[in-house]
């Protein structure tokens, strides 16, 4: 059966991750957490002390900039490497996570992220989720979900992420940085967060992480059914 694209779009917290390593484990696809490549170049840019009003500064970093993702059987989850060394747990502090936005709004850097995305998925069989994927990077996907949540339920959320990796991080101080990333990623000129006109809206603020697989993995069946049906009728 022919392989697909999906899509998976919205804000922080929404259960964006978890329900695409679930989609994708249950259609042996891979994984790729867009998100976490912009974390590790916002890593990258704090260690190297970039500064992001110098464009060459900026072009000659993303020059030198590697990411990968590996399998840790341990965890069971894909890890993110930044050029060789692991840095899945240091790019989800909260001190990332308070300069993310800053810097996935550079053009720049959006431009060489969405490129390397789309050399990760040109060989479709993926599951993408991230801000616009949908909309940018694979604006041609088969199936295409836009994930949204109220930012109460939201907050609650990343607070217990963080808990149970020992980060004791203020309720209100989670939610002002939602608030603030949801601003910046839904008014940047390039690439800015908004659901596609073919995704389909999925509102998690009551539904189990079960729900929600299940949601998204029927309209992949539906999307293969129209591809196996197109294929048949050519």
């Amino acid at each position: 059966m022919k392989k697909i694209v999906i899509a998976l779009d919205g804000y922080s917290s929404c259960g964006k991750s978890t329900t695409a390593k679930l989609v994708a484990a249950a259609l042996g696809y891979a994984y790729i957490d867009t998100g976490a490549m912009y974390r590790a170049v916002t890593l990258y840019f704090l260690d190297h002390h970039i500064s992001l009003t110098n464009p060459k500064e900026i072009k000659d970093a993303l020059n030198n900039i590697e990411i990968d993702f590996h399998y840790n059987p341990k965890t069971q989850r894909n890890e993110v490497f930044l050029n060789g060394l692991n840095v899945e747990d240091e790019i989800r502090k909260m001190y990332i996570s308070n300069q993310v936005s800053e810097v996935s709004v550079v053009a720049d850097v959006r431009r060489a992220m969405v490129a390397q995305q789309q050399k990760m998925g040109r060989k479709r069989g993926v599951v993408m989720d991230g801000r616009d994927i949908g909309t940018a990077v694979f604006p041609d996907a088969e199936v295409k979900i836009f994930m949204t949540a109220d930012v109460d339920t939201r907050a609650k959320r990343r607070q217990v992420e963080l808990l149970e990796k020992k980060q004791l991080v203020n309720l209100d101080d989670i939610k002002a940085n939602l608030q603030k990333r949801d601003h910046i990623d839904s008014t940047r000129a390039e690439s800015p967060l908004r659901r596609a006109e073919d995704a389909a809206l999925l509102d998690t603020s009551h539904m189990t992480i079960d729900e929600q697989v299940d949601f998204v993995l029927e309209r992949v069946t539906s999307a293969l059914i129209n591809e196996e049906r197109t294929v048949n009728q050519a």
